[in-house]
């Protein structure tokens, strides 16, 4: 089922067929569990911008990692959003959540590193969101 949006990226090619695609699913894997443990490593340094922005790039290569695995890429983080919902929410695979956890996830990241606008509790709750998500991504990615 695809959402307005989602057929709207498709149209603009900000969302597009990948013949390899599901050939790079277990790397972008590998790239959010490497980003989860170095945003849980700048966390204990107090750095909490880089763990705000660590943890969503976590997210946003296990949220790619879904949609290779449906035979697409993606050219735009809010089309990569907006994918994860058309794709995996609406269809009931995933639950709404995770749609909302990227959103607050891009947005955080975009104040943690535009605006020097972060915190430890936003960076916590970022932390925990992208484990979350993590997991969920890989038990779905099993199927």
């Amino acid at each position: 089922m695809k959402s307005k949006e989602l057929e709207q990226c498709i149209e603009r090619n900000k969302i597009t067929r990948l013949l390899k695609a599901g050939t790079l699913v277990s790397k972008e894997l590998k790239l959010a569990a490497e980003d989860l443990k170095y945003a849980q490593e700048s966390f204990e340094k107090k750095n909490y911008k880089w763990a705000t922005i660590q943890s969503y790039y976590s997210m946003f290569h296990t949220a790619r990692a879904l949609l290779y695995k449906k035979g697409y890429r993606e050219k735009s983080h809010f089309c990569l959003i907006e994918a994860i919902r058309g794709f995996y929410v609406l269809e009931g695979i995933l639950s709404y959540e995770f749609f909302e956890v990227l959103q607050l996830g891009k947005s955080l990241r975009e104040n943690a590193d535009y605006y020097g606008d972060f915190d430890k509790e936003s960076s916590n709750e970022m932390m925990q969101m992208a484990e979350k998500f993590l997991k969920i991504g890989k038990v779905i990615l099993k199927k």
